[in-house]
């Protein structure tokens, strides 16, 4: 449900469906606007993505974050010896 996702949460979802627009270094942005380190904001933003209220709030993004992860995952396992994909 939305009423599920925190203020936090909401904003970490416009940043990235406003990164795009940045000019600046991510990473400065983060801390700018959210007041938190990159490594926590990607964190936050992993679990963010798997939830339901998130994708009933931005259901493009969140898709679209997660084919994001899902083929870097895939690039990364695929580069591990043994692999078989």
């Amino acid at each position: 449900m939305l009423g599920d996702l925190t203020e936090r949460d909401r904003a970490i979802l416009a940043l990235e469906a406003a990164w795009p627009r940045h000019g600046s270094a991510k990473e400065e942005v983060i801390r700018a606007q959210l007041g938190m380190s990159a490594a926590r904001y990607y964190q936050l933003l992993g679990r963010l993505i798997e939830s339901d209220a998130a994708v009933e709030y931005d259901p493009m993004l969140v898709r679209r974050l997660r084919r994001i992860r899902d083929s870097r995952a895939y690039r990364r396992s695929a580069r591990t010896p043994g692999f078989v994909g």
